[in-house]
């Protein structure tokens, strides 16, 4: 086992209690005994942070009763991420992630910071490209609402009243960043009317200070012809 030391500088024990708070996200529920093992602490340390994260509400303990036995045995103690403490994660990327798109507006200009966004959408593209030209037109949205929710997007859709459909995402990762680089905002819209293959309009973001990003779809019966077949070509 590692040597620890007997005293820990502030810094150093607010690195160990993230190091502790991120294993718990990435592994959790986990045991205490498990977290020591990994980060090479004793009992005593490892308990030290987790009661630190518990009353900061970033971690919640969990009981699990060991497989094969019936009311006998002490059940494990496990320990779980909470809301709280996934928030915390977020905004720490949020962070570092404003700090970089930053640097690449102020070294090569905001067209760079278009380009990374347009980026960052081309994988979401290139996966549902092939999906959308198999599905009725009509199902289109309600596939990217539920490919949004997978990755956490937290999406549905309906129809307009106006016409058309309406797609909202209740949550946005990026909401931060995207207030301060409304390209993010304005990558992700294009991408949704290339997979849709009919105009949308952004009504209303998360990154405004609207409590959904909204996006009205066009009846499919607007869509550009030439545009959908583009759109094929592309996925070819």
């Amino acid at each position: 086992m590692k040597n620890v030391p007997t005293t820990i500088e502030p810094g150093s024990e607010r690195s160990t209690r993230a190091r502790v708070a991120r294993l718990i996200l990435e592994h959790g529920p986990v045991a205490a005994a498990a977290l020591g093992e990994r980060l090479g602490l004793t009992p005593a340390a490892v308990r030290r942070h987790l009661d630190a994260l518990l009353s900061d509400g970033m971690i919640e303990p969990r009981t699990v009763r060991p497989r094969g036995q019936r009311g006998r045995g002490r059940p494990a103690k496990l320990f779980a991420i909470t809301d709280a403490g996934r928030s915390a994660f977020e905004h720490a990327y949020d962070d570092l992630a404003g700090s970089a798109l930053r640097f690449l507006a102020e070294r090569m200009g905001d067209e760079a910071v278009t380009d990374f966004a347009r980026t960052q959408v081309s994988g979401l593209l290139r996966r549902l490209e092939p999906v959308m030209r198999a599905v009725p037109a009509e199902q289109r949205v309600e596939v990217l609402a539920q490919a949004l929710s997978a990755e956490g997007y937290a999406a549905s859709a309906s129809k307009a009243k106006s016409g058309g459909d309406q797609l909202c995402q209740h949550h946005c990762p990026v909401a931060h960043v995207a207030a301060e680089f409304p390209q993010l905002c304005e990558a992700e819209t294009e991408a949704f009317a290339r997979l849709l293959g009919t105009p949308v309009q952004r009504l209303a973001t998360i990154a405004h200070g609207d409590g959904v990003c909204t996006t009205h779809v066009s009846p499919q019966s607007l869509g550009d012809p030439a545009h959908r077949d583009k759109s094929k070509e592309s996925g070819r």
